[in-house]
């Protein structure tokens, strides 16, 4: 992930992600893979000490205890962008002209957005402020644009809007296809989110949809938010990447309608 022109907000999101993934970080690794000196390595440290997402220990940094936090949108951006191309095409290829599309606020979701642009007489629900602007600005330049419904609610750290407003918007209305990405995904736990506002945003949009999908690359398997918002069984299609681990393809595949790698397709 090594990259010396990353924006501290992108590599302070690597440094989380890596944290979380393995548990602890050491500043010397970090200094390697992120590409940049042990000063800028212990900057980002201390600046994500500050704000409760980590803790510091000698000699590197642990996930802080009860940290519900998470990188911003444009962080997340900068995360395995080659990953959510290849979900975000498998996932628009599910969409058929002249439906509705229920969209949950993150990035991948937002990848996804940029191709249903063109697809005819499409009607996009999102509580996404993000793929919202896409959509204005695709429709203002002249071209196609789906008709989009912003459901309203307060804004998540993630650009997301969540709610009681949110939820009554999306109580009314029904969606043929809900797309939603997620923060982590088990076995056990089945789909999870730091933030408790978006999981009771996302279990309202699973309750009016017919069809469910979840679009999430391999780094998400393993992870465990603070709240659950669906169990795995609940999911007719997940689409993930090549990089989901063996054993991971094997319990999704059991659990979920549908697993789909991109790239290949198992039937579950």
């Amino acid at each position: 992930m090594g990259d010396q022109g990353l924006l501290a907000q992108q590599r302070r999101a690597l440094i989380v992600e890596a944290i979380r993934r393995e548990g602890a970080v050491r500043v010397s690794d970090l200094v390697t893979t992120l590409g940049v000196s042990d000063m800028t390595v212990r900057r980002d440290l201390d600046a994500l000490a500050q704000d409760g997402t980590v803790e510091k220990v000698h000699g590197g940094a642990v996930v802080a205890s009860g940290s519900t936090q998470e990188p911003g949108f444009d962080a997340k951006s900068a995360l395995e962008s080659a990953a959510k191309a290849d979900i975000a095409d498998a996932a628009a290829g599910l969409v058929q002209p002249g439906s509705v599309v229920s969209l949950g606020g993150g990035t991948t979701t937002y990848a996804v957005a940029k191709r249903l642009l063109n697809i005819p007489d499409l009607t996009i629900l999102t509580n996404s402020l993000p793929i919202e602007q896409l959509a204005r600005s695709h429709g203002a330049s002249g071209a196609q644009s789906p008709s989009v419904l912003l459901t309203g609610g307060a804004s998540s750290r993630s650009q997301a809007l969540v709610g009681p407003i949110a939820e009554q918007t999306i109580m009314s209305l029904h969606s043929d296809l809900l797309i939603l990405g997620t923060h982590g995904a088990t076995e056990s736990e089945g789909l999870t989110s730091p933030s408790l506002a978006e999981s009771q945003t996302n279990r309202v949009f699973i309750s009016r949809a017919r069809r469910v999908v979840v679009a999430a690359d391999h780094t998400k398997w393993g992870m465990v938010g603070l709240s659950s918002f669906a169990r795995l069984d609940q999911v007719h299609c997940f689409i993930t990447d090549a990089g989901m681990p063996p054993e991971a393809r094997s319990v999704l595949a059991e659990k979920v309608g549908e697993l789909v790698v991109t790239g290949s397709r198992t039937a579950g």
